[in-house]
């Protein structure tokens, strides 16, 4: 039996988004290894027939030294678990998990799930940054994107050697037995939602001020926050306005607040590979506003199932939210069905799960 490593950040993130593609493996009598820090989801893992190790990992951290230590921990795992194929996700498996993988000579696939700001914005951190991705990606069999813009940006970069093999994929893809069709809110009150942490790039800053503009005009609207905020500045702007803006903090069952919302607003500029928030909100047969940004614009066609607008523009974003408002009852219900229908064609975690498969076998 071929063992294959799974290397990501955390076991929540690859729970929720890998599933299928883990469940596939192991169909096809693959042993399935996942090194990653243990947050939830470990029993559902291990339910499967996965076996977990906890390596800890701090996604944001830009310690020389903290880099240089999970390295090394990918390389002695590596060359004691000795895995036939090893998946990486994120940025730091991504780099060092590749770099570790180049080492010992082991075979292994990428998947670029975004840019992060350190390789995004131009700066010092940037250049070093790339030259440890480049490192990173160098050996995979095969690269995976989650947006064209992103592939291009490797391309144009020089980060990938000239015979890499790149596959395009949908996103994560979205779990449509999972995230099934909801019934459309009826009610004189229309519910935002915001889903995402509470962090400028995100997009926070606009939504509250929309929020607050809004609310002025049409005093039955509300606006809710679903999300991780560590940062005292924003708590404390929540806090002020918990009249018209709701904060409920991280949410293990997204589904009570996809429930209550009529529309989903995304107003990020964040580098994603592609927003797994507005595919499992399109699942839901929500209405979505975001940001004509890789990895949001591909979600909605605008209109049809949503409207998307210039990052950073709050006139815009008021605008978009005002069209809706305008909107009666069956024809914001008619958007959500088409978002619905959008990711069934376009973005089934199924093709994901297949196209993984198709590399696997093939490296």
């Amino acid at each position: 039996m071929e063992k294959i490593m799974i290397l990501a950040n955390d076991t929540t993130y690859t729970y929720n988004l890998r599933d299928e593609v883990i469940e596939r493996l192991i169909k096809e009598k693959y042993e399935v290894v996942i090194a990653a820090k243990m947050l939830h989801y470990q029993d559902e893992l291990q339910s499967l027939g996965v076996r977990l190790i906890d390596i800890q990992t701090n996604r944001h951290g830009k310690n020389p030294l903290s880099d240089i230590l999970l390295l090394q921990k990918y390389y002695k795992l590596i060359k004691t678990e000795k895995p036939d194929i090893v998946l990486t996700y994120n940025i730091k498996p991504n780099s060092y998990g590749g770099i570790a993988c180049r080492l010992t000579k082991t075979r292994y696939l990428t998947n670029i799930t975004g840019l992060g700001t350190a390789i995004e914005n131009p700066s010092i951190l940037q250049i070093i940054a790339k030259k440890i991705y480049k490192a990173g990606v160098a050996g995979a069999c095969c690269v995976f994107f989650q947006n064209e813009e992103n592939r291009q940006f490797f391309i144009n970069h020089s980060m990938l050697r000239k015979k890499c093999k790149t596959v395009l994929l949908p996103g994560s893809g979205v779990n449509l037995k999972k995230h099934l069709p909801l019934e459309y809110p009826k009610g004189e009150v229309i519910n935002f939602l915001f889903v995402a942490r509470v962090m400028k790039e995100k997009g926070i800053d606009i939504y509250l001020n929309a929020a607050k503009q809004i609310h002025q005009k049409y005093n039955n609207t509300l606006f809710h926050i679903c999300g991780i905020c560590d940062d005292e500045k924003y708590l404390k702007k929540l806090k002020e306005t918990d009249k018209y803006i709701q904060y409920h903090g991280e949410q293990k069952n997204m589904i009570p607040f996809y429930e209550m919302a009529h529309c989903i607003v995304h107003p990020s500029f964040y580098p994603e590979g592609m927003s797994n928030v507005l595919l499992e909100a399109a699942a839901h047969c929500r209405p979505i506003i975001t940001t004509d940004r890789s990895g949001c614009r591909e979600i909605v066609d605008n209109g049809i199932n949503g409207y998307i607008i210039p990052c950073h523009s709050h006139e815009k974003l008021i605008e978009s939210i005002e069209m809706f408002m305008k909107l009666c009852w069956l024809e914001k219900k008619a958007m959500g069905i088409a978002a619905r229908q959008k990711v069934e064609k376009e973005f089934d975690r199924q093709i994901v799960a297949e196209k993984y498969l198709e590399e696997v076998k093939k490296a």
